[in-house]
């Protein structure tokens, strides 16, 4: 995010960010002590966006502005626009559903043994699978990410796509690609091994590095208010309930099928120790 304007604590900006949203320009107010600071996504929007504010404050209509951009765009435009803003949430998503469809849907034991946490084999009734230090010795690193991106149902994937666009771009667009790429990974990883330790390699979606992501800008909202991701805890509280009702194995017998609960957990807890080294990096950036 890039900061474009300061005003005092007292102005009502209300009008002027309706104004923004209408026209597709993404940003956040922030408070710092007695001022209201303005940022955007987009620094190539700034003369637009400050050229509108001084109309604006000087008493001119802004819908009536002859200058502004028409809300009406194309599709493909529409996509352009959200990959320059949201690059690594939508790769998140379209690596999902790549390889979701490769595997389909978990029926293709070809690209399971290619993308599973360690490779495998059944003998019997019995599940064997190979070493994790002999897969990492081998070079087959990706296996530690990979699982992620595979998910066993369409309602698994719809809801895990959705609650990846929802917070991915949000964290985007407020600190940046690198920030989210680092989150993703980290929370990948480590609710991917948790899990691995409790069940074995045949598990996957993207469910824990949601949790670990809602947990992430959860407490960051707590500890930074002047740079809120302005997550409602309704959503907070309902991601609560839905972890409790997997450990209690009441999703299960509702028919969602198995639930990968230790990576909900280990995801939700990476996410929530996260925040104090983006906190530290936030800062140390911010005086550099």
């Amino acid at each position: 995010m890039h900061k474009l304007l300061e005003v005092t604590a007292s102005e009502d900006l209300s009008q002027f960010t309706g104004f923004l949203w209408r026209h597709r320009i993404h940003h956040r107010v922030t408070h710092f002590e007695d001022a209201q600071q303005l940022w955007i996504a987009d620094p190539r929007e700034a003369e637009f966006v400050i050229e509108h504010f001084q109309r604006w404050r000087n008493g001119d209509g802004l819908e009536t502005s002859v200058d502004s951009p028409s809300p009406q765009i194309s599709g493909r435009a529409r996509f352009s626009l959200a990959w320059y803003r949201s690059p690594v949430t939508l790769s998140l998503i379209g690596l999902s559903l790549l390889l979701t469809l490769l595997s389909g849907f978990g029926d293709s034991m070809q690209w399971l043994h290619l993308f599973s946490f360690v490779d495998f084999t059944f003998k019997g009734e019995y599940l064997l699978f190979q070493p994790l230090a002999t897969m990492l010795q081998g070079g087959e690193w990706w296996r530690l990410v990979t699982p992620i991106f595979l998910h066993f149902s369409l309602l698994h994937l719809v809801f895990n796509l959705l609650w990846t666009w929802e917070l991915g771009r949000r964290i985007e667009l407020l600190q940046g690609r690198v920030r989210l790429l680092w989150l993703a990974s980290v929370i990948g990883v480590v609710s991917n091994f948790g899990q691995f330790m409790m069940t074995g390699p045949l598990f996957g979606g993207l469910s824990g590095v949601i949790f670990g992501l809602m947990g992430y800008t959860w407490l960051w909202d707590r500890l930074n208010p002047q740079q809120k991701f302005g997550m409602p805890t309704a959503l907070m509280t309902f991601m609560m309930i839905w972890l409790v009702l997997g450990v209690s194995g009441l999703i299960e017998r509702m028919g969602f099928g198995s639930i990968a609960n230790t990576a909900h957990l280990v995801g939700l807890l990476t996410g929530l120790a996260c925040v104090l080294p983006g906190l530290w990096l936030s800062r140390r950036r911010s005086d550099s």
